[in-house]
């Protein structure tokens, strides 16, 4: 008798293991659509339709590195000291006010840094309050009859930076202090260590990785940053992507410069990468013992606050002091048509990213945890990127692409009908939106993974068993046990998208205003007054997330 082979051949099974589902499709066209941009840049960059990098090389870009290396480096180095000196303090002794200022510290991340900008020129300049004053004091006449530094210098570019940034390094270095053993300080003060030997012997190696950690954040702010460096006419790699794209009209060269600058921010990632790898530290106690304050009286505890309400006071209350006077006394800049058009753009265009963002971080995330292809799993990590990508360098990535497809349906749709229905995605705020979702995907998606991986695997698949598709326990199940990260992924994205300027000024259609746009408008007009109600909103929508984080750090 004849055995008939039913073996399913080798070929065909694995055929039918690798057929992507739904849901793997889905993840795959969520991180496609999140790392093109930056795909769109690499390839414009090494195509370009004229190449002015030999022109670039000779010329400018020397200029636009140096400054971009001085500034970077010096906003890293002095909120790395002003960070880690300020978490020391708050966490290592009591003096007065010290509560307050534990979570005040954290208040100058509701500033943007191009709002901090105009401030301090406002108070500074030669017809602000300091100079007017100091004049009157000492009866000087005129600007010969006294010294007093350049406002607009890069210098002050580094103040305003460093004092918006100091949290992120605070944040980070004030968590890792927490978690460290006070039998650790203890075993120190009995061997003799004093205050400042504790600190640099003990506690500042065992926070190296934070510090690197927020440092390398505060780096790559630094480069990213476009308001800052115009106002004070620093020419940097991000004003040279305006420069080279707006003014020579020169797309390609704007790609090789940004090209450059995402080189420059994987190379910080690889660096803070490193020295987390290279900086390990474990716990040996079983029960570790908090850190006992030490109360700080006399003139010490009123040094150490004064050496913390000054980031506090540079980095929030003089920014927003100076606007918030400006904003009362332009009452009738509050009712302008031209506020309440920005603030309806940018509810519209913020709303809308942080919706589809957020909703397209769980089909990724949700895809992922699905499938068993490694494809979807391979991606995953890339579609991060464009968290640290500039959004000047993504502007480049997304207009030119878009403006072709743009034209090519325009070109068709009027070839086949006669009729012209314009710039779709250029034309309108698409561009906008889609730029806040590849710009800040990242959070959302961070939010969903972690929110998603506290949920017992055993719920899902009770659903499952009853009868639920896939995208029915997604529903039924994850979603409402979710639902607060969810909510709190929607406000975190939002607020950064009312917060972004460079890629909302490339991308922005004609005579198109966000709150973000119409301050630098105003701004760079030196029409403060104008300014200000719209600064102050955007100032409101950061406390939301201040208030939030501080909740989530307590």
């Amino acid at each position: 008798m004849v055995e008939r082979n039913t073996q399913v051949p080798s070929w065909a099974g694995r055929a039918r293991l690798v057929w992507p589902g739904p849901w793997t499709v889905g993840a795959v066209v969520v991180a496609l659509a999140v790392i093109g941009p930056i795909l769109a840049v690499v390839w414009m960059a090494f195509n370009p339709a004229e190449n002015v990098w030999p022109h670039l090389m000779s010329t400018v870009l020397p200029r636009y590195l140096a400054n971009t290396a001085i500034l970077a480096a010096s906003v890293a180095a002095l909120a790395a000291a002003v960070g880690t000196g300020a978490a020391w303090l708050i966490v290592m002794y009591r003096f007065p006010g010290s509560k307050w200022l534990e979570w005040l510290l954290l208040f100058p991340l509701a500033i943007p840094a191009y709002v901090g900008a105009y401030a301090l020129v406002d108070f500074l300049e030669y017809s602000g309050p300091l100079q007017t004053a100091l004049r009157e004091v000492f009866g000087w006449q005129s600007a010969r009859d006294y010294w007093f530094p350049e406002v607009r210098s890069r210098g002050a570019a580094i103040v305003v930076l460093t004092a918006a940034l100091t949290p992120y390094v605070y944040l980070l270095t004030r968590a890792a202090f927490r978690e460290q053993s006070g039998g650790v300080y203890e075993v120190a003060r009995a061997l003799g260590a004093g205050p400042f030997g504790r600190f640099w012997r003990v506690g500042l190696p065992l926070v190296r990785p934070a510090i690197a950690a927020g440092s390398a954040i505060v780096m790559m702010e630094t480069v990213s940053d476009f308001g800052v460096v115009d106002f004070f006419a620093v020419q940097t790699l991000t004003t040279g992507i305006f420069t080279t794209w707006l003014e020579m009209g020169n797309a390609g060269g704007a790609a090789q410069i940004a090209l450059v600058i995402l080189g420059l921010v994987l190379l910080l990632v690889a660096l803070e990468k490193a020295s987390r790898s290279r900086s390990k530290f474990y716990k040996i106690e079983r029960q570790q013992r908090p850190v006992t304050k030490v109360r700080l009286t006399g003139w010490q505890g009123w040094l150490a606050t004064a050496a913390c309400t000054l980031p506090f006071a540079v980095g929030f209350v003089l920014p927003t002091g100076v606007i918030l006077w400006h904003a009362l006394a332009n009452a009738q800049e509050w009712v302008a048509p031209g506020l309440l058009l920005a603030l309806w753009h940018t509810v519209v265009v913020g709303g809308s990213a942080a919706i589809l963002t957020v909703f397209f971080a769980l089909v990724l995330v949700y895809g992922v945890r699905l499938t068993g292809s490694r494809l979807p799993k391979a991606v995953l990590p890339f579609s991060t990127i464009g968290y640290a990508a500039p959004g000047a360098v993504l502007a480049v990535g997304i207009l030119v692409p878009l403006a072709t497809a743009d034209n090519w349906f325009a070109d068709g749709v009027l070839a086949l009908t006669g009729w012209d229905p314009g710039l779709l995605l250029t034309g309108t705020a698409v561009a906008v939106v889609y730029a806040y979702f590849v710009r800040f995907f990242a959070i959302a998606q961070g939010a969903a993974d972690a929110a998603m991986g506290r949920v017992s695997p055993s719920l899902p698949m009770a659903a499952r068993s009853l009868g639920r598709s896939a995208g029915g326990a997604l529903r039924e199940v994850y979603v409402p046990l979710i639902r607060g990260s969810v909510g709190t992924a929607l406000l975190l994205v939002f607020v950064d998208c009312v917060k972004e300027l460079p890629a909302t000024l490339l991308l922005r259609p004609f005579n198109y205003n966000t709150l973000s746009t119409r301050v630098y408008e105003k701004a760079s007009l030196e029409q403060i007054g104008q300014a200000a109600p719209a600064a102050i909103l955007v100032i409101l929508v950061g406390l939301l997330a201040v208030g939030f984080m501080a909740r989530a750090n307590r």
